[in-house]
């Protein structure tokens, strides 16, 4: 089941994809459904509204706009860790992101107006949604606590990322977490999203290609080794890192600018395509 939100008659609606279009489920939020525990793909198929709706000219919105918490995972890929500064952590190197930094899928990825800083990097990964929460969840029940999976680009403004030993505001910026379309609930995909091609494409050229196989910490690991400290909730997004290829490592670098296109694609999943814009054009 592809459960996708996006606006109808001015009002956020929750829908699943059928083919090309869209079956209604109404108002409720991914968000109000995971906290009531329901099985996502059941209620899917149970609920799907007989009006179809057009994908033409559809505004998306992020999958959840306010999820409880976004728990994102750097240096999770060695051949990443590789091309950054830092040495391959033996425990996962986790920070957060804020709600507020969420843009959907076709809306823009925005570049900051701050005078000490190029451009915004590209990171391509999968995030995995919770449906069950916890604390000290052993990592062979950890998978059932997933609801499903998404698209994530960490897109990051590197000089404020490198402006403390904390990477908080340099991966917080309003409009800078592209997230979405699709929720493809768990039973759609192999267990953990394991041996899926994870393609980050920039202006049409890819930059960043990998298995979802060389991730050094896998979604259940994520889950326990997190859950030992805090308590997971329905709702929650893990955000599982990015393979290499990213702009700031390279020479010159490559960075996202005024009219550029950032897409992030998973086997299975599909395409989060994103517009880049300057600030101070909108």
């Amino acid at each position: 089941m592809r459960y996708v939100s996006f606006v109808k008659d001015g009002k956020a609606t929750l829908g699943v994809r059928d083919g090309d279009a869209i079956r209604v489920l109404g108002e409720d939020s991914l968000e109000s459904l995971l906290a009531s525990g329901v099985d996502l793909a059941a209620y899917g198929r149970d609920h799907a509204g007989q009006e179809i709706v057009s994908t033409d000219g559809i505004v998306y919105l992020p999958p959840l706009t306010r999820p409880p918490k976004i728990i994102c995972v750097g240096l999770n890929y060695t051949d990443h860790t590789k091309e950054s500064q830092y040495e391959q952590p033996d425990y996962p190197t986790i920070f957060f992101r804020v709600a507020t930094s969420l843009v959907a899928h076709a809306q823009p990825l925005v570049r900051p107006a701050v005078s000490d800083s190029e451009g915004l990097d590209f990171e391509g990964e999968i995030a995995a949604v919770l449906g069950k929460g916890g604390r000290h969840i052993r990592k062979e029940d950890a998978l059932a606590c997933v609801a499903g999976y998404t698209l994530f680009n960490d897109a990051s403004v590197r000089e404020y990322q490198f402006k403390s030993p904390q990477w908080t505001v340099g991966k917080n910026f309003d409009g800078t977490g592209a997230f979405g379309p699709d929720l493809v609930t768990a039973d759609e995909l192999p267990a953990g999203a394991k041996g899926l091609l994870l393609e980050t494409r920039f202006n049409g050229e890819v930059v960043q290609s990998a298995s979802t196989d060389d991730m050094v910490f896998d979604v259940a690991e994520l889950i326990s080794i997190v859950s030992e400290a805090i308590t997971l909730e329905p709702g929650d997004v893990i955000v599982t890192g990015t393979p290499s290829g990213i702009g700031w490592a390279r020479t010159p670098k490559l960075l996202m600018k005024h009219g550029d296109v950032c897409e992030v694609s998973v086997q299975g999943i599909g395409t989060l395509r994103n517009p880049v814009v300057d600030e101070a054009a909108l």
